[in-house]
């Protein structure tokens, strides 16, 4: 046995396994990514992050990988070899992983999967890969490749500069805490996030375990910031999991009531605003039920949703989700703002949110609440956000898209709508 087999052998490589498992979780099982890494079994903090990444990268990119191998395929292997054959071309053109590296893990795990009369084809489509994939590339329309044909359509005008900003890895977004000094290395933002680069591990950073900032996104900062809520609002935060919006709310010195009905994400909630220092009721309750004491100054509803404003972070949200599911989303989300309207004294606030780029769920919903519910638009100027001046429409909402803000690296996709209860 060579030194290189030596290096590459299945019993010492973890990460092409963990991958794999991943991109079977995602790709045939449709399970979220997120979930699959908790079913991994124990491995090195090092060898788990790079697993993901790697799987992430083939899942990002499937279609353009797909493309690039087919020339190369005289028929479609067996589903469990093409991911292995997707593993490695995700790692030769996208990952700069050495050729000798990508090509000869990707054959041994296929003879520690039990496939080793298909390890001959893989090295062989592989080492074709290394030599002509990045040449193919130029010739192919990867942003339409990478993207279901339903979401590309309802993107509109948008969908090619959306897709184009997903190939890309997203950066880390901090919230700090106010009075905290930011971590060295950030970037600071217009609307206050602190930015890192993409892969950067937010525990490591320098005041994490002092709780002086969260993970969120620039976009996923504004819903909380456009409610504009004061010291001593009685505010509540709706389907408030993983904490963010929470923890905006409350560092602003109102009183908040954080509401979050599943109980797995209210403990992840719960860790957050203890880590973090900041004190907020949280209720364990549908949120399209619940009802508080007495009506409130705000509401913030960052309803459930598609997601797929958050693509870049979730590659794996084209897979999970199918253009039927929106229908039954909106009528949740129907439901949601009648709840949280109820909530409402008059002249209160409500600020509606999805991380969703499909119209469905943002500006038909705005237009069908001030159809049948006692609220008005309350239009966001453009002052509020100055920089962001392009997502904001003639009625006064939000709509933040990836493909806006390239020069800074791009955020998330959200819809935004304020409302006053009349």
């Amino acid at each position: 046995m060579t030194n290189d087999q030596k290096t590459y052998a299945p019993s010492t490589d973890p990460t092409r396994a963990g991958a794999l498992a991943l991109l079977a979780a995602v790709l045939d099982r449709h399970r979220p990514l997120e979930e699959a890494m908790d079913a991994l079994p124990a491995m090195e903090p090092r060898d788990r992050a790079a697993a993901h990444r790697l799987a992430a990268a083939a899942i990002r990119r499937r279609g353009t990988i797909d493309a690039v191998l087919e020339p190369y395929l005289a028929r479609t292997p067996s589903t469990q070899v093409m991911h292995i054959l997707r593993l490695g071309a995700a790692g030769l053109l996208f990952l700069d992983t050495p050729p000798h590296a990508a090509v000869g893990t990707a054959v041994d795990l296929a003879r520690a999967k039990g496939l080793p009369k298909f390890a001959g084809m893989v090295n062989a489509v592989l080492r074709r890969v290394s030599e002509g994939g990045r040449a193919a590339l130029e010739e192919l329309d990867s942003p339409r490749l990478d993207t279901p044909p339903w979401l590309w359509t309802s993107w509109g005008s948008d969908a090619r500069d959306i897709a184009t900003a997903h190939q890309t890895e997203a950066p880390l977004d901090l919230t700090m805490k106010p009075g905290a000094t930011p971590p060295e290395g950030g970037v600071l933002l217009s609307n206050g996030s602190v930015r890192f680069p993409a892969g950067t591990h937010v525990t490591e950073l320098a005041g994490f375990e002092e709780g002086n900032f969260w993970v969120q996104d620039a976009a996923a900062a504004l819903p909380a910031m456009l409610l504009g809520a004061l010291p001593g609002q009685r505010i509540a935060d709706l389907c408030a999991a993983p904490g963010g919006k929470t923890a905006q709310l409350a560092a602003s010195g109102a009183h908040v009531t954080a509401v979050e009905s599943n109980a797995h994400r209210m403990q992840r909630l719960t860790a957050n605003m203890v880590r973090l220092g900041l004190a907020a009721d949280l209720v364990r309750a549908d949120a399209a039920k619940w009802r508080p004491e007495a009506p409130l100054d705000g509401v913030l509803l960052d309803a459930p949703c598609s997601a797929t404003g958050t693509i870049r972070r979730h590659p794996d949200v084209p897979y999970l989700k199918k253009q039927s599911d929106i229908a039954t989303l909106t009528v949740m989300q129907d439901q949601l703002l009648a709840a949280a309207t109820g909530m409402l004294k008059p002249g209160g606030k409500l600020v509606y949110a999805v991380c969703s780029l499909q119209p469905e769920e943002g500006p038909a919903r705005a237009a069908a609440a001030v159809a049948r519910l006692p609220l008005d638009i309350d239009p966001i100027k453009r002052s509020e956000l100055p920089e962001l001046a392009a997502a904001i429409g003639r009625d006064g909402t939000v709509r933040t898209h990836p493909g806006l803000w390239p020069q800074h690296g791009s955020l998330d996709g959200f819809f935004i709508a304020r409302f006053t209860r009349v």
